[in-house]
């Protein structure tokens, strides 16, 4: 097992917070999925967001447990070795890898297509592969380099983007009078039966909260600020998210088109209130916060990969870190070659970028889901077994579960139009080669065993020496 180290005690609250806020991509939300969300949940879609932050507290309020308690690179992987076992951990872990993954890419393809717009309008057409390659490049130098430099521009770019997209929030506002939209509170329209697909779109939209719990061997004060913030990130984004869909419901309902066939709907808002000057400025926000979030990914996943390579989950080079930059550059080139790849074999294949966008976003889904539901239960488990299980642990459990079970569910029924309907599937094979080359490695290398629980333990002691 390596025993390099990554850089310690580099990253505050805020640059920690930038990370998880950069992974959510508000901006992406705002510029790409609210029309989806209209689709399915009409003028009630506020309220998708609204009980799919609620649920993902829950969820925050498990991975919590761990997080106020322990912590290493690579936390969501570890957290659940320490509740569940070995075998579950490392299916966390490589769910959390096609997670970040999935999402990496849907900040490349979102990059691209912001990016082929604002040449556009310059009459310059550049490749998509060339836009792919410049995405992935520059972030995989900056993940390479210095990881409190990435974060503290992924702060700056989607605190930009955030801030243009409020000031057009404002300005919609500002034209409508200040109005109050009665209709997206009428419950005769509520949609009854499409609140749970509602729901799945918002859980899309918020997933990546936990991605802070990645850093914790670099973190300052680990035990306080990785939990704040996981839980400011997911009030901070679920607000931006119900005050963003209000306004782009209210300030499209005069429009030709319904919001669901909108597909650029912040262009759209700027020129129904009369500042079709802002559509240059939110789309270069729109294009940096895409690549933050790519940037954010790799960071995150490289992160799971050093910390499964550590433990003889994936070859040894994954877990060395840079002399000099003390990055896990090995496995942040993996997941930028990956980010860069696959992306690059769709657009090949006839793939057009929008459509890449939903289809990497969907799959990615489906990893958080895993690990989502496996850290809750690991959560009441680990506490039973040091003794510290209360009966509000085994509630915030209970309704943690329930409530994925809504998207999970969501997500397979009714059953969506193909491709689509063959993604579930195809995260299954992903899962099972994974479980296989998991028994494998630890059937193969029966020592590696001990030595994981060896590890989780000498982390566990510091970080209750540390309290202490």
């Amino acid at each position: 097992m390596s025993v390099s180290r990554l850089r310690p005690n580099c990253l505050n609250f805020y640059e920690l917070l930038a990370q998880n806020v950069a992974l959510i991509s508000p901006t992406m939300t705002a510029a790409l999925i609210v029309p989806v969300m209209y689709s399915n949940t009409g003028d009630w879609s506020w309220l998708s967001y609204a009980l799919g932050t609620i649920m993902l507290l829950f969820v925050g309020y498990n991975l919590n447990q761990f997080a106020r308690r322990s912590t290493t690179s690579g936390s969501m992987y570890a957290y659940t070795c320490r509740g569940l076992g070995l075998a579950a951990g490392g299916i966390s872990g490589w769910a959390l890898i096609w997670a970040y993954l999935g999402i990496s890419m849907a900040g490349v393809h979102g990059f691209s297509i912001f990016a082929d717009t604002l040449l556009g309008m310059a009459g310059v057409h550049v490749p998509y592969i060339v836009l792919f390659a410049a995405c992935v490049g520059i972030g995989w130098y900056c993940a390479w380099k210095n990881v409190t430099m990435s974060l503290i521009l992924t702060l700056a770019l989607e605190g930009i983007s955030m801030s243009f997209i409020l000031l057009l929030c404002a300005i919609v506002l500002f034209h409508h009078q200040f109005a109050f939209d009665s209709t997206q509170f009428n419950v005769g329209t509520l949609p009854w039966s499409s609140i749970g697909l509602g729901v799945v779109v918002a859980i899309f939209s918020l997933v990546g909260f936990e991605s802070a719990t990645a850093f914790g061997d670099e973190a300052k004060n680990p035990l306080k600020t990785i939990p704040r913030s996981v839980y400011w990130s997911l009030l901070i984004s679920g607000l931006f998210f119900v005050v963003v869909t209000y306004v782009e419901v209210l300030g499209t309902h005069s429009y030709k088109d319904t919001l669901d066939k909108i597909d650029a709907p912040l262009n759209v808002l700027a020129t129904l209130s009369h500042v079709p000057l802002l559509q240059i400025p939110l789309s270069i926000g729109a294009m940096l916060s895409f690549f933050a979030l790519c940037l954010s990914c790799i960071n995150a996943g490289g992160r799971v990969i050093y910390a499964m390579g550590r433990h003889g989950l994936f070859h040894a080079a994954t877990a060395g870190a840079h002399e000099k930059n003390e990055t896990p550059h090995v496995a942040i080139g993996l997941m930028a070659a990956l980010a860069f790849g696959i992306p690059t074999a769709m657009h090949l294949g006839g793939i057009a970028p929008l459509d890449g966008f939903n289809y990497v976003g969907t799959c990615a889904a489906f990893g958080f889901m895993v690990a989502y539901a496996l850290i809750t239960v690991a959560a009441p488990v680990y506490l039973k077994r040091i003794g510290e299980l209360k009966t509000k642990d085994v509630v915030g459990c209970a309704a943690a579960l329930v409530l994925l079970a809504i998207p999970a569910v969501g997500s397979v029924y009714p059953i969506p139009d193909p491709p689509v309907k063959y993604f579930p599937y195809g995260f299954l094979v992903y899962l099972a080669i994974g479980i296989t080359w998991i028994f494998y490695c630890y059937r193969r290398k029966p020592t590696a065993i001990e030595q994981v629980q060896a590890d989780l333990e000498r982390i566990h002691a510091h970080f209750e020496d540390a309290v202490a």
